[in-house]
């Protein structure tokens, strides 16, 4: 097996890859994840047509009772993949309202998929009719442009599905440039630059195959110089796919990090708030369940349930301040302080110790009172109160119950 040989392989395996990776989100996600349908059959296309190109598959169904079937169907789900995603181009941009001043290259990419839809239905019959009429295929090839070098046939049938891919590749490359100057955050300039990077290499390969073939029904060339160059060029479409396949997925891995973030923010977050929600349980929307449980809830979105427990923890903090004294502040402070000497540790564990101590208020039967002094914190934003709130909860662990008593009777001492 040759390296070209391998990187087939690893190529087909990697937009595979990315489309089983995105289908859930495609075909099950949410309004928007729907629109994406079109960008996953894009995946799916290419990845069936990159698996054809592979060796075993390649000639097995080269060899079949339809001779060169692997480049038919290679060309056919090409096609539908490059129909899909200038549709998704078109999607993306979202609805305008009627009348409205509408963005040209809006306007442009509505046209090029107006004209597209019908495009690749007349691709696809001329590919149909050319194949099993002008092309030469008394004998199987293994590469199929080298191998068809000079032949007038092979050469117009080829002509036609570059024409459409050439056009579809320098359309991306177009939509794509202009998003990438325009995008603002660093990851999704990055996927889409590559993506960019990906469709000029798609128009290079098309012009310098174009003209190779109908330069060959001129001056046949040797079957040497003919392979280098298939492989050359073939070498050059892998590393196309390469960047698209890695720069569609960088958005989507950017999103992937956020979620990942969320939930070990729930992580954190769930031993406090599940015990502030046992001591006030007429609180929460429904009982605390244990934390695989509440990572497994689908039917709200894990953005929204960080959000909501936060709220909840201060609606629980807001409560206890009924059940214990002014003087648990300063105690609290005074035992964190002496615990951790670095101020930024040490504010996080006094607001622990005065969930905890309060807590333990309750559950010993304190009566309820007028609201105690607590400290405000002064976050800017709904990120940073639930990154306040982690670091209070992480604190909030090691805390013990023999801790505990020592605060509670500090305030008693000093009442």
């Amino acid at each position: 097996m040759t390296p070209l040989d391998l990187a087939g392989y690893l190529i087909a395996g990697l937009m595979t890859a990315v489309a089983l990776w995105r289908m859930p989100a495609a075909l099950w996600g949410d309004e928007e994840d729907k629109r994406r349908r079109a960008l996953w059959g894009c995946y799916a296309g290419f990845a069936v047509a990159l698996w054809t190109k592979t060796k075993i598959i390649r000639i097995g169904l080269n060899n079949s009772s339809v001779t060169d079937l692997a480049v038919l169907i290679k060309h056919y789900t090409a096609t539908i993949a490059i129909l899909a995603i200038l549709s998704y181009i078109v999607a993306i941009y979202g609805r305008y309202p009627d009348g409205g001043d509408i963005p040209r290259h809006v306007r442009f990419a509505r046209m090029i998929q107006q004209v597209a839809a019908k495009a690749s239905v007349a691709t696809l019959v001329l590919l149909t009719v050319l194949f099993f009429t002008v092309v030469d295929r008394s004998v199987p090839s293994d590469r199929f442009v080298s191998d068809h070098a000079g032949q007038w046939g092979a050469t117009l049938y080829m002509s036609v599905f570059y024409v459409y891919l050439g056009a579809a590749s320098a359309v991306c490359a177009y939509q794509w440039a202009l998003a990438t100057a325009h995008s603002t955050l660093r990851h999704l300039r990055v996927g889409l630059g590559m993506m960019t990077f990906a469709m000029f290499i798609g128009v290079g390969y098309t012009l310098s195959r174009t003209l190779f073939l109908w330069v060959s029904v001129i001056d046949r060339p040797g079957k040497a110089f003919a392979l280098r160059f298939d492989e050359i060029t073939e070498s050059a479409q892998l590393v196309l796919f390469a960047f698209f396949a890695v720069g569609a997925s960088i958005p989507a891995f950017g999103k992937g990090w956020h979620r990942a973030k969320l939930w070990r923010a729930q992580t954190r977050l769930h031993p406090l708030w599940r015990e502030l929600m046992t001591a006030f349980p007429d609180q929460p929307f429904a009982p605390p369940a244990s934390l695989p449980r509440e990572l497994t809830r689908f039917d709200t979105p894990a953005d929204l349930r960080v959000d909501r427990w936060a709220a909840d923890i201060a609606d629980a903090v807001e409560r206890l301040r009924h059940y214990v004294p002014d003087g648990l502040l300063p105690a609290a402070k005074r035992a964190a302080a002496h615990d951790v000497p670095e101020p930024g540790e040490a504010a996080a564990l006094a607001d622990a110790y005065w969930i905890k101590a309060a807590l333990a208020a309750k559950a010993g039967g304190a009566p309820a009172g007028p609201a105690a002094a607590v400290e405000s914190q002064h976050a800017t934003d709904q990120d940073d109160e639930v990154a306040w709130l982690v670091r209070v909860a992480a604190a909030y662990r090691t805390v013990t119950d023999d801790r505990t008593r020592d605060v509670l009777e500090s305030v008693e001492s000093t009442a």
